[in-house]
């Protein structure tokens, strides 16, 4: 596995905590679903992040953890795509964590801003652990043991990928440092020819002595391109760049979502714990009971008042369903008094109901083969550890933990 290769390797996960919604749908697996066709991607359900915050509903874990594999396969997640995987399968993200837990400072955990946050929420979970405090470092883990360079996130987890950035930096500074560092530098830039060794020691000297970012992102496109030199090598030049040593773990870059933010049907972020979802599981009566019951403007005391679509939670579901034609009839509608909020509901009861249609109808095909999604996941878990053996074989040779 190289450096050039985790800039197209993609690693995502979700908790199995229960039945997901639209919100997970447009959120999330929409946007996987185009990351498959272009990056290598590597879809886990972390299933030991579910015990971090669940640990006493451990019960429902095998039953969330298969619900949740026939929702992404019945939302077009492709295993011949895409690998699919269940965290708890593949034993070496545990020992990374653990590896990795030598090196992290205590207080880089506690400042994790989801930390505090969470224990001091009222949802009547102890969170006092070891687990919940050091599950940050596990997703790091997760990533960086794929060597993953890129992580499809919202702008709330930022913090945890600039942990896990944080992590992959340290520990290259403590062990990349093979014997003969430099002198081996040296040579693989002999090795480029002597124009592109010119040109990448210029960019380096600009670099370090400079501080020239846009030197350093053009000496890495540079050596992306170079098929002279071993993958060795380039990760060696790679951290010669920035006058460290061997890139052993990629630090890992976000890719920001462009997915619209799913709001529940009380206007608040669309969640199972706030009973506020639909989920892809419902009936087309359950939806269009739901939407039916859903709050609008306040304004509209009766069905005469005017109101306005940006004070109504119904306007969101309008603006990801309906076309322009029926967002503006809407809007014309609601300020004007002309339509009521039953006949403004209507349009998105029913493409709601028709998008979920074909994608329960595979939903039930996968229900009734669970050992065909059994497999798919032993699969895509095998593939995962020939990977993540690989990342493993690196780290315990630079923390000298080679015996034969």
């Amino acid at each position: 596995m190289s450096l050039v290769d985790s800039e197209r390797r993609v690693l995502s996960g979700m908790r199995p905590s229960g039945r997901l919604h639209l919100g997970h749908y447009h959120g999330v697996l929409k946007n996987w679903i185009k990351l498959q066709h272009t990056y290598e991607c590597f879809f886990c359900i972390v299933d030991w992040h579910a015990l971090t915050t669940d640990y006493t509903a451990a019960g429902q874990l095998a039953d969330n953890v298969m619900d949740m594999a026939i929702d992404w396969l019945a939302a077009g997640v492709s295993p011949s795509s895409a690998t699919l995987f269940i965290q708890s399968q593949v034993p070496e993200h545990a020992e990374l964590h653990l590896l990795l837990s030598m090196i992290c400072p205590l207080s880089w955990l506690e400042r994790v801003p989801s930390y505090k946050e969470q224990q001091e929420l009222p949802h009547g979970r102890d969170l006092s652990t070891f687990g919940f405090l050091g599950y940050p470092l596990l997703q790091a883990a997760d990533i960086l043991v794929y060597r993953a360079g890129v992580v499809p996130v919202g702008s709330d987890q930022l913090a945890h990928i600039e942990f896990a950035r944080e992590v992959a930096r340290r520990f290259n500074h403590l062990y990349g440092r093979e014997p003969g560092f430099e002198e081996k530098a040296e040579m693989a830039i002999l090795k480029l020819g002597k124009k592109t060794a010119t040109l990448y020691n210029k960019l380096r000297k600009a670099f370090q002595q400079e501080g020239d970012v846009e030197a350093l992102e053009t000496a890495r496109a540079l050596l992306k391109d170079q098929q002279t030199i071993t993958l060795g090598d380039k990760e060696r030049l790679f951290g010669y760049l920035e006058g460290g040593g061997k890139v052993l773990l990629p630090e890992p870059q976000p890719l920001l979502s462009e997915a619209p933010k799913i709001l529940g049907l009380d206007g608040s972020k669309m969640s199972k714990s706030h009973n506020n979802s639909i989920f892809l599981h419902d009936s087309a009566v359950e939806v269009e009971e739901k939407i039916k019951r859903m709050p609008t403007d306040p304004a509209r005391g009766h069905r005469t008042d005017p109101g306005d679509p940006a004070n109504c939670p119904v306007w969101p579901l309008h603006q990801l369903y309906s076309s322009e034609p029926t967002r503006t009839w809407v809007e014309q509608g609601c300020k004007s008094g002309g339509i009521g909020c039953l006949e403004c509901k209507g349009p998105v009861i029913e493409a709601v109901q028709q998008e979920l249609i074909p994608l329960q109808a595979r939903a039930a095909d996968y229900q009734e083969s669970p050992d065909l999604v059994r497999g798919i996941l032993a699969e895509g878990a095998e593939r995962a550890r020939a990977e993540a053996r690989e990342t493993l074989t690196e780290v315990r040779l630079a923390l000298g933990l080679n015996y034969r």
